[in-house]
């Protein structure tokens, strides 16, 4: 079975609290922390790239697996945020490393992308082909952000989260995945950057409602479907790790499950919405204050821009 044999993640050390914003905003930690449990997030230094906030994740995920750099036989990063559009950030982070000639790419699946990543490196993992795959999920996408609207500068910051996979006989890993998207929705959210759009014109751009009204469908369709395919019911989950967007989707994503409350990870007000290192720095939150316990049943469930939403279910060991 594929699983974690290392975890690791990284928050820059800037922090942007509520209050902060009532500096340049009309907004105070109320109207934030009411709309959507936002307390605080990261915010990394301009001079500090995505491919440094992936390379700091990634020494702790190989430390803890007991490899080195030139142990791995590919690194996917999973990103909306890349150092440039190419070279891709996964051959950036790869040079920073010293992982030698090793295949490298970068997966665009906004929030749900370290997942998306997961189910890639999973398929090749069983291939036979390669031993050890890194994979990245990290943002510094605060950089885009417009810091006049108020509907979105307040929800992001910054980090990242690594894995390194292997396949073996262990009982433990990834059960099932459930990976979707539909483009039509694409108008409701996006960091326009690209040649659809003039340079000086970049930022972030979302429809807040339609947003809301279709994370909570398309989170609750990702966590009953792949527990489908798990074989297993809501009963069987010991921890619900649901990407940290908005306090109101994870609570409808429990209430679609029907889970106590105790039985969901939120650390949201710590960091706010990273995207793509939400899953992996939740997990590694998880793992240093000593929640996650061998055997038990952790469902990751994601959705993002694309749209895309993605789950898995991971038997943890």
């Amino acid at each position: 079975m594929v699983r974690i044999l290392g975890l690791g993640a990284y928050a820059p050390e800037g922090v942007l609290r509520n209050d902060d914003f009532t500096r340049f905003m009309d907004t105070d930690d109320e109207w934030i922390t009411s709309r959507s449990g936002i307390k605080s997030r990261r915010i990394a230094p301009a001079n500090v790239l995505t491919s440094d906030l992936a390379l700091e994740a990634s020494r702790m995920a190989l430390d803890r697996a007991g490899l080195s750099p030139r142990d791995l036989d590919m690194i996917i990063v999973a990103t909306s945020s890349p150092d440039t559009l190419t070279p891709s950030t996964a051959c950036v982070l790869s040079a920073k490393l010293g992982a030698g000639r090793i295949p490298c790419f970068d997966i665009s699946a906004a929030c749900p992308g370290f997942l998306y990543a997961l189910e890639v490196a999973r398929g090749l993992l069983r291939t036979g082909s390669y031993r050890y795959i890194l994979i990245v999920g990290v943002e510094s996408g605060t950089k885009f952000i417009d810091w006049h609207d108020r509907g979105t500068a307040v929800l992001f910051g910054d980090g990242a989260g690594a894995a390194v996979l292997t396949e073996d006989e262990s009982r433990y890993g990834v059960l099932a995945t459930y990976l979707k998207g539909d483009g039509r929705l694409g108008d409701l959210l996006k960091i326009e950057v690209g040649t659809a759009y003039p340079p000086g014109s970049w930022g972030v751009r979302m429809k807040g409602r339609e947003v809301f009204r279709n994370a909570i469908v398309q989170m609750g369709e990702a966590a009953v479907e792949v527990l489908k395919r798990a074989g297993m019911t809501a009963e069987d989950i010991d921890w619900l790790v649901p990407h940290q967007a908005n306090l109101r989707i994870i609570e409808a994503t429990r209430e679609r499950l029907n889970l106590p409350k105790e039985k969901v990870f939120v650390n949201i007000h710590r960091y706010g919405n990273t995207s793509a290192a939400s899953i992996p720095l939740a997990l590694n939150d998880m793992l240093e204050e000593n929640l996650l316990r061998e055997g038990q049943n952790v469902l990751a469930v994601s959705f993002g821009a694309g749209f895309t939403w993605a789950s898995a279910v991971i038997r943890w060991g």
